[in-house]
């Protein structure tokens, strides 16, 4: 007597994510993969949309200007805030689509709606 062939039939919500795509998703969560930045990340949130000067993290975080300043660069390059020159002062903010973008790992539907 043969033995059935089972199928797995389970859907999937969303499509394959592309290997550029998945590299830029990776990055972001590497940079979102630290204590500090998170921190900074979350006072960037509760001051959208004007944005932080560099010099208004260093007491609150309890590390250095230069600390302050390596961290901005390396969420700057994951491409999750945005820097704003005004005179001799640099303001973050974060980028409209940066939080979406992370959102949609967690729950595919919200790729769906976004594109």
């Amino acid at each position: 007597m043969a033995t059935p062939t089972l199928v797995c039939d389970t859907p999937l919500v969303a499509t394959a994510m592309g290997d550029a795509e998945a590299e830029a998703l990776a990055q972001a969560l590497k940079a979102v993969a630290d204590t500090n930045r998170v921190k900074i990340l979350h006072r960037l949130i509760s001051a959208a949309p004007d944005g932080v000067c560099v010099c208004d993290l260093t007491a609150p975080l309890g590390i250095a200007q230069p600390s302050v300043s390596y961290h901005l660069r390396i969420l700057r390059q994951a491409g999750l805030i945005e820097r704003r020159q005004e005179r001799n002062f640099a303001y973050f903010s974060i980028r409209d689509d940066a939080l979406r973008r992370l959102a949609a790992l967690l729950d595919p539907t919200l790729q769906e709606s976004s594109t």
